[in-house]
């Protein structure tokens, strides 16, 4: 019987544990997607305990606390932190299957040395070996441990970016921390926050925003102003993928009513956010910018939880009206405005897995290897099953080989494991496709493979140069 999470965890045959050990175990590591905060890389933050490095923000674990019986005031209120440790410790045994069973113990090994199951028995103990360690590391000591070269930050159009200057002009530290372009406030006009949005973004930019022209005119001069701070990529975060005709006057008649405080029908919010989103795009392309795409996800179910701790606190889920069959005009729209970009898409819905696949490859070309990417597992998706569906239907119906590969789309620095969590996944997938006859055991193409899935394709379609 195999340990538990040893060397050879998830991998299942001898092709796989090759490929793992010899090749993607060594590689670097890119994280183009996260929500990591650039102020705690500028200052190099230290943290006092594993519950501020681990507990705090993330709403993964957030959600699996609250299903284990644990009080908000736990969860996300003013509790000792050893507590909430404690807490978090007390689901762990009873997330058998989840992958946040298995990033936590890979975080708990590779970090802190510590092999053995978190259980509420442990707990205490664990939490006083784990704060013994974090004494010797920083922010950015933890990001050179996993041998990072480079992260995209998530960042609003009105960030002044002070931060990423900071980290840039520090000739000490030698991973690339870039910002990355989220304009989701401006588009996403049904928002109730809309309004109030706008007019901070009109004193930003120095001028009033009228309708969605002038909208447009205040997210070119940002997205100009992120360019100049290094920015590669670009990402629009939808509840569903839109599209409508692209027309000014139905656009300028939702903003006008969004800026009443009326919400606009749903005709008229696509009209607006279909123009808005079209003019982006053609600058990304001008920028040579890749733009992400994510739809999806229904928000903030639990109104009452979401009055009082707001958004990305635990109380979204899939959106199974995603409007996939949206993506088709929505692109061909971008590529009839001569604005295209390099686009990664995800869909939170996995049933849209080949949807996306076979869309995608209707838009391919220009010398651009995927130049139109389905993106990784993510969020719901996040886990074995999601990843290896999401790989098996690019893999059928695309081409694996030019995939740009992982994310963490995490807030902490302790999350880089998940990168080798999604190794451990590609190498046993290539490995059974190895073994029953359906690939050459060819070392030096399998090399290939691996290196360009893990590392190669994501530094060459964004651009990064390390």
């Amino acid at each position: 019987m195999q340990q538990f999470m040893d060397q050879d965890f998830l991998l299942s045959t001898d092709t796989a544990k090759w490929l793992y050990h010899e090749v993607a175990e060594q590689l670097p590591i890119i994280d183009y997607h996260c929500h990591i905060n650039p102020q705690e890389i500028a200052e190099d933050r230290k943290f006092d305990n594993i519950s501020q490095v681990w507990l705090g923000g993330d709403h993964y674990k957030w959600r699996y606390m609250r299903t284990n019986g644990t009080s908000e005031e736990i969860v996300t209120g003013d509790t000792d932190d050893r507590e909430k440790f404690r807490a978090f410790a007390a689901v762990m045994p009873r997330l058998i299957g989840n992958p946040m069973y298995h990033w936590s113990h890979l975080e708990l090994q590779r970090v802190f040395g510590i092999h053995e199951p978190l259980t509420s028995d442990n707990a205490d103990a664990i939490y006083d070996r784990c704060n013994e360690v974090l004494k010797d590391y920083s922010a950015r000591q933890l990001m050179k441990k996993f041998d990072v070269k480079a992260i995209c930050t998530t960042d609003d159009p009105m960030d002044d970016l002070r931060w990423h200057a900071q980290i840039a002009a520090d000739e000490s530290f030698d991973i690339r921390v870039l910002p990355a372009f989220r304009p989701d406030k401006a588009v996403n006009i049904e928002k109730p926050e809309f309004a109030d949005y706008i007019r901070k973004l009109s004193a930003v930019v120095g001028y009033e925003l009228n309708g969605a022209e002038d909208v447009i005119r205040a997210l070119g001069e940002r997205i100009e102003y992120f360019a100049g701070h290094g920015c590669l990529c670009a990402d629009h975060g939808l509840d569903y993928c839109m599209y409508a005709e692209p027309d000014v006057s139905a656009a300028n008649e939702a903003f006008a009513q969004a800026m009443r405080g009326i919400r606009p029908e749903k005709a008229l919010a696509d009209a607006y956010k279909t123009l808005v989103t079209i003019a982006c795009a053609k600058q990304y392309a001008e920028k040579n910018w890749v733009m992400q795409i994510h739809f999806g996800c229904l928000r903030n179910n639990n109104k009452p939880k979401y009055a009082v701790l707001g958004a990305d606190t635990g109380f979204d889920a899939v959106n199974a009206q995603s409007g996939v069959e949206n993506l088709a005009p929505l692109l061909n729209a971008f590529a009839q405005n001569n604005g295209l970009p390099k686009t990664i898409v995800y869909s939170l819905n996995p049933c849209d897995n080949t949807a996306v696949v076979s869309i995608i490859g209707c838009f391919q070309g220009d010398g651009i290897s995927g130049k139109i990417q389905q993106g990784s597992g993510w969020w719901f998706n996040d886990n074995r099953p999601g990843m290896r569906a999401q790989m098996t239907d690019l893999a059928a119906n695309g081409v694996l080989g030019c995939f740009v590969g992982m994310l963490t789309d995490s807030r902490s620095f302790l999350s880089y494991p998940r990168h080798e969590y999604f190794r451990r996944v590609l190498c046993e997938l290539l490995g059974e496709w190895v073994e029953s006859g359906q690939y050459p055991n060819d070392k030096a193409q399998l090399t290939k493979l691996v290196e360009d899935l893990c590392f190669n394709n994501t530094n060459q379609y964004f651009g990064f140069g390390v």
